[in-house]
């Protein structure tokens, strides 16, 4: 991912935050024909201790009739794309709009990449603990949260015959955060305003996160 100095997420405990908010990645690999693939997954990243330690390992699952697992072998390299809010961004918040007329309009944004090797499993166990965590991260916050073997049994193992296991073991992190850092101060404080105003999902998000740094 290309990211200048100036947009570059070094936090680690931030980074693992955008991940466990984003919820879900997009993993792409290459299938046997040299053409990418990729899946749209929930996920959770177990293990990330830090730049020095462990990069952990990205916790998934797919539908069995899904084709890009089945050109997963030993080795296969995969990346996930998790994704953050966007927002565009008027020139009209630039002071020089008047004057030289130097402004174009930008996007800004946050997403995290992380790359790796990429494991497949069949196997019921390993599948039944991905689907069991993914539901208690998920229902955590509900008043009254449902726990996976509150399930039929049966019915549930029949279920758990339709996935596999896709595991991304991580080696590289890139987070990057393009949230006008090279605007002035007024500029940034008209942007925020602009995107709270503006009414389009997502937006007030990339507003927020920009006002943590006014």
């Amino acid at each position: 991912m290309y990211i200048p100095p100036i947009n570059s997420v070094d936090e680690w405990d931030e980074i693992v935050h955008f991940v466990a908010a984003a919820r879900a990645a997009d993993l792409i690999t290459v299938n046997s024909d040299g053409f990418p693939i990729a899946t749209l997954m929930p996920m959770v990243w177990e293990d990330a201790l830090g730049w020095d330690s462990s990069c952990g390992r990205l916790v998934m699952h797919m539908a069995r009739g899904n084709e890009q697992w089945k050109s997963i072998t030993t080795g296969t390299k995969g990346l996930a794309i998790l994704h953050g809010a966007q927002a565009y961004i008027s020139p009209s918040n630039y002071s020089n709009k008047e004057t030289d007329h130097k402004v174009v309009p930008t996007w800004n944004y946050q997403s995290v990449h992380l790359s790796g090797t990429v494991e497949v499993s069949e196997d019921a166990e390993l599948l039944r603990g991905i689907v069991t965590n993914l539901t208690a991260q998920h229902e955590s916050p509900r008043a009254d949260p449902w726990r996976a073997d509150e399930a039929d049994p049966h019915y549930f193992d029949l279920q758990l015959k339709g996935i596999i296991a896709v595991i991304l073991h991580v080696t590289k992190v890139e987070a990057k955060s393009k949230i006008s850092q090279n605007k002035s101060q007024e500029e940034r404080e008209r942007i925020v305003e602009d995107l709270f105003a503006s009414g389009i999902p997502g937006e007030e998000v990339i507003a927020a996160q920009m006002q943590r740094y006014l």
